[in-house]
């Protein structure tokens, strides 16, 4: 009976041994799926962000939350559609003299990007497709505030828990209005991450904006952690850090800001 009771004891505690590593592992391929732009995944993350120094003499103020609900859809055996959406809601002040106080909504940046569901030669992961400025800003101060259109596209390879790869978009607008000005920006987002087999991610990137009407440059460095973890059946990825301002315009931030984000996962298959 001994050796019954001692056998049942060892077959549970490997059972138990097996189901840690096997959540392990969904924990960490999970965490691996949010580095990549265009994974089969839906996730919601809401992305917190701080700029502080604005504006010519360096007073202004701007917090926000970016909503960013990532939409995979299948197109068939072989190619998916990833709907991703940037909604800022924005809180500021004095961002140049006498400018005040400003809250609400920015303008929505809309991505789709169409992508091979297997990756390419050499192991390249890649999409391409439309982006788009909805006016939405709540106030002038707040966004551009005029529709716009253009060309998005990522590319990134995977590879013994790193991730490295770019996302760029370019977007312009037209506008007979004469009291407002037309617009043509392009975004470039180079990116690196490394993620352990306990999920945690450790991540660095640029997001770079150069504005081809004032031949400007704003670029900040972002140095983010993040894990993830799990409440209930709900994968959840938390994590934070801070950026810092490498050259702005003289309107723009200066020096360090923060950011810090929540993102909800549901993953998908296919």
């Amino acid at each position: 009976m001994r050796q019954i009771v001692s056998g049942l004891c060892w077959a549970l505690a490997l059972l138990s041994a097996t189901a840690a590593n096997a959540q392990q592992d969904q924990s960490e391929d999970l965490a691996k799926k949010l580095a990549n732009p265009i994974a089969s995944l839906i996730s919601v993350p809401f992305q917190f962000n701080y700029n502080g120094k604005i504006g010519p003499v360096e007073n202004g103020q701007q917090s926000y939350v970016n909503i960013q609900p990532v939409i995979p859809i299948s197109l068939g055996p072989d190619w998916n559609l990833i709907s991703r959406t940037i909604l800022p809601v924005i809180t500021q002040s004095d961002i140049f003299p006498g400018a005040g106080n400003q809250t609400g909504t920015g303008d929505i940046t809309q991505s789709f990007f169409f992508s091979p569901k297997q990756p390419g030669p050499g192991g390249i992961i890649w999409g391409v497709g439309p982006v788009v400025y909805v006016p939405t800003a709540s106030d002038d101060l707040l966004g551009i505030n005029r529709w716009g259109g253009g060309i998005t596209g990522v590319a990134l390879k995977q590879f013994e828990g790193w991730t490295v790869g770019i996302l760029a978009n370019h977007v312009w607008s037209n506008t007979d209005d004469p009291l407002k000005t037309d617009y043509s920006n392009t975004f470039l987002q180079p990116f690196l991450s490394y993620t352990t087999h306990d999920a945690w991610t450790y991540s660095i990137n640029l997001e770079s904006n150069y504005d081809w009407i004032t031949h400007q440059w704003s670029v900040p460095a972002n140095l983010t952690i993040a894990k993830l973890l799990k409440f209930g059946d709900q994968p959840v990825q938390i994590g934070g850090g801070f950026r810092y301002w490498l050259t702005s315009p003289d309107s723009g931030p200066h020096g360090f800001g923060a950011r810090f984000f929540v993102t909800f996962l549901f993953p998908t298959h296919g």
